[in-house]
């Protein structure tokens, strides 16, 4: 009688402490040209979740659902809809890539399942629409391409061309970087936008180098700008090579090797270990083990995550609680900043740092030896 009853105390005992399981979705590139940056997302997210379940005082235990939208919107809207329809996810991290972020926000609109976009810059994401569910914690275009134009002003690059890939992606930077470079004073000589599966780009390079631009400027993602600037090499353009967010990962190097030193790029927020408490999100992310990288967008995910762990926690697993609790962030501490969602669920307060390439590496303009003086760019002051 004592063992049965004592067995009962434990069973009630566990029973008390067992936490109900809530689901939640992350999306993003996990493979294909962009996988280095989606796979870094995932991993980002999956710390977070990891670090959640840990916590004593969590009121849920925490299920990442990972789907592969593949940068590409059809396989994206599909996922989207796998994740919309299951009434267990809750919520989702969503998004590197903005053409697939823009093609599921109706998706997520109709499921009424509240997202956070932890990559995607196309500004209609958050703006086109008045959907209450779509949030996103990193900057946009706007934020990017006004930082790049007056940069390259004061840098005395006065004569850019432009290439671009024809997604909204592409001709969203396109449109940004002309207008504020146009405003600084700076000349457009041309404008070709291409394909994302474009593979040969002599003609356009070839117009290009009889125009002799102090820089080409690139709106597009990594697979492309590589092929890009590895074709300026062989056909002898030695201008500035000025690009997006897009390029900012490790893959875009490994792929040119020395042909992408000094490139430029932009990108909303700043390298992990100057975030407020990147250095513990980088020690806690190396004692996971992951076999790949963070990347340059794997804090927002991360930080993402927590943002709407925080909502749950505080709401329940409930979507349309969810979505109201996500509308009250404001000021909100997190690894990228501080939070305040806008009417439009946009983050308000991204900061923009501004790269460049030495010696193998993605580093801050401003420590590089190109700042200081003892490096040159190839064009301009």
């Amino acid at each position: 009688m004592r063992l049965a009853a004592a067995a009962s105390i434990a069973l009630l005992s566990f029973s008390a402490a067992a936490k109900d399981t809530v689901r939640i979705a992350f999306v993003g590139p996990l493979t294909g040209g962009n996988s280095a940056i989606g796979l870094g997302g995932r991993n980002s997210a999956d710390l977070a979740v990891r670090l959640r379940n840990g916590d004593a005082k969590a009121k849920y235990q925490y299920d990442l659902v990972v789907l592969d939208d593949e940068c590409k919107p059809d396989a994206g809207v599909q996922v989207a809809t796998k994740a919309g329809s299951d009434r267990g996810v809750v919520g989702g991290v969503t998004h590197y890539c903005s053409v697939v972020a823009m093609a599921t926000v109706d998706t997520y609109h109709r499921f009424g399942l509240p997202v956070i976009v932890w990559g995607a810059v196309l500004p209609d994401i958050t703006y086109a629409n008045d959907f209450k569910e779509i949030h996103r914690v990193n900057g946009t275009m706007i934020n990017q391409n006004q930082t790049n134009a007056k940069f390259m002003a004061e840098h005395g690059f006065k004569k850019v061309a432009v290439i671009h890939d024809t997604t909204d992606y592409g001709k969203g930077h396109n449109k940004y970087f002309t207008q504020f470079f146009q405003k600084e004073g700076g000349q457009i000589l041309s404008t070709f936008g291409v394909t994302a599966d474009q593979q040969d780009f002599t003609a356009e390079l070839t117009q290009i180098k009889a125009q002799n631009p102090e820089a080409l400027y690139f709106g597009g993602l990594t697979p492309i700008g590589v092929r890009i600037r590895a074709q300026m090499d062989k056909l002898g353009l030695k201008t500035q090579f000025d690009g997006t967010s897009g390029i900012v990962n490790d893959d875009f190097i490994k792929a040119l090797g020395p042909l992408a030193e000094g490139a430029l790029a932009f990108r909303e927020g700043a390298p992990a270990e100057k975030l407020p408490g990147g250095k513990q999100f980088l020690a806690d992310y190396q004692k996971q083990g992951y076999s790949n990288p963070p990347e340059a967008y794997g804090p927002f995910a991360y930080a993402a995550a927590v943002l709407l762990m925080d909502a749950i926690e505080k709401t329940g697993p409930d979507r349309k609680k969810i979505i109201a609790e996500l509308k009250n962030v404001k000021d909100r501490d997190s690894i990228v900043g501080k939070i305040t969602f806008d009417d439009h669920g946009q983050n308000t307060v991204p900061a923009i740092t501004r790269y460049v390439v030495q010696d193998g590496k993605w580093v801050t303009w401003e420590d590089s030896e190109y700042a200081a003086g003892k490096r040159k760019l190839p064009t301009g002051k």
